[in-house]
């Protein structure tokens, strides 16, 4: 593992900017009823919006809304059913101004009713490949994080299998990143994510955090999403995901330290006391 600093750079959407010279939160409000860790707790508006804010109040300057789960074996989930989820909190939560928001889709029409209703950021977990995406990311012209994974959810664990792993995971990303910029994306609005716990065995996932320095050949911020994985269950033997907060923050801790941008994490308060200490000591 290396130290590596942030990078000092900042990210437009619209006419908000977002300052990546220090390391920043994003919040996961899944509203769904099946994501692995907290299905069902949030598919009404008002607990969705409550839960926003409280994460806001804890220290998330992100929300990252996901209205289908990508767990190993999710469902398929309808386009007309993922908008539903997924805009009117958007449209309630923007009312507020109160943080960036984030939208977990891989559907470019929820992408772009969710822009309409207030979102500021692309999350996609399969980098653009649904047909239309790489269009509507650009003419959408917001941040788009673009995630490394095999297959889709119901498959990639049966392509876990590299010869080199972190060769691999670059040059993949690589070429999602090139395909997103010929496009018509801007490169200088692209974030990249190594995709902890998709298409990837314990053994990887620990490479991957012990060598997530290496991803700053892009150029690129780099967001790192390890949040009660199961790795870490596997690790810790903590087999409820509620109880991999503390293996959590130690990784996520571990990728700000190699000069992850963003985090996205569960455990936001305890995530937040983490990363003020080491701001305090190192910057």
């Amino acid at each position: 593992m290396q130290l590596h600093a942030l990078p000092q750079k900042t990210i437009l959407s619209g006419n908000q900017r977002l300052d990546l010279s220090r390391p920043h939160i994003m919040g996961i409000l899944n509203v769904t009823p099946d994501s692995f860790s907290d299905g069902g707790q949030y598919q009404f508006v008002e607990n969705a919006v409550a839960r926003a804010l409280h994460m806001v109040e804890q220290g998330a300057t992100i929300i990252d809304i996901g209205g289908e789960s990508t767990r190993p074996g999710a469902a398929h989930v309808a386009v007309d059913e993922e908008l539903a989820r997924v805009v009117p909190v958007v449209e309630a939560l923007a009312r507020h101004q109160c943080a960036w928001i984030s939208i977990d889709t891989s559907e470019p029409q929820v992408i772009q009713q969710a822009v309409q209703a207030g979102a500021h950021i692309w999350n996609d977990v399969r980098a653009l490949t649904r047909p239309g995406a790489l269009h509507m990311a650009a003419k959408l012209n917001i941040p788009v994080i673009l995630m490394h994974m095999r297959g889709e959810p119901t498959t990639m664990n049966q392509l876990a299998s590299y010869n080199d792993l972190m060769h691999e995971v670059i040059a993949e990303l690589s070429e999602k990143v090139e395909q997103a910029v010929q496009a018509g994306v801007e490169r200088d609005r692209i974030i990249i994510d190594p995709g902890f716990g998709f298409a990837k065995n314990t053994d990887h996932n620990v490479e991957l955090l012990n060598q997530l320095w290496q991803l700053h050949q892009f150029g690129l911020p780099i967001l790192s999403g390890l949040s009660r994985k199961r790795f870490i269950g596997e690790i810790t033997a903590q087999q409820k995901a509620t109880d991999r907060m503390i293996g959590s923050v130690i990784g996520h801790l571990l990728s700000v330290q190699q000069g992850a941008s963003i985090v996205r994490v569960h455990d936001v308060s305890e995530t937040k006391q983490a990363l003020d200490l080491w701001m305090k000591l190192y910057k």
